[in-house]
């Protein structure tokens, strides 16, 4: 049985859908929206960074933390590691294309967030006073 274009499209729009719990987009949301791929994302737009240099650049960050999140953005192709042959070896990382094409929305989450930070400050005491207030703690 054939597929006519329009079936193959609907077909397409529903296989990627992020909103069901098994598709792999969903996944790969839940990935690149953590804090710590923001964070070295952010750093490494400016160019390639080692492993210390992006530790200085992100402060809180763990080398576990930082180690995991490297690899994981190195599995989903947003980030690449050279390894330079020197002593002792020099490890660079720095973004990919794909890792670039993101860049725009990762600077608009980064920009949202220092425009709305006062209101968001501001929502957060309101609700923490309704709730004391009611007795709620969840």
């Amino acid at each position: 049985m054939s597929l006519t274009a329009e079936l193959k499209r609907q077909a397409a729009q529903t296989e990627y859908n992020a909103e069901l719990i098994h598709c792999p987009a969903r996944h790969l949301l839940e990935a690149i929206s953590s804090k710590w791929v923001t964070l070295v994302m952010l750093a490494l737009a400016e160019g390639p960074l080692r492993h210390s240099e992006l530790r200085k650049r992100i402060p809180g960050a763990s080398q576990k933390m930082l180690t995991s999140t490297l690899r994981s953005l190195e599995r989903d192709g947003l980030v690449s590691r050279c390894i330079t042959a020197s002593v002792p070896v020099r490890t660079d990382y720095e973004l990919t294309p794909l890792g670039h094409s993101l860049l725009s929305v990762v600077h608009e989450m980064k920009e949202w967030a220092e425009a709305n930070m006062d209101d968001v400050a501001h929502a957060r005491l309101e609700h923490d006073r309704r709730a004391s207030i009611s007795g709620d703690t969840r």
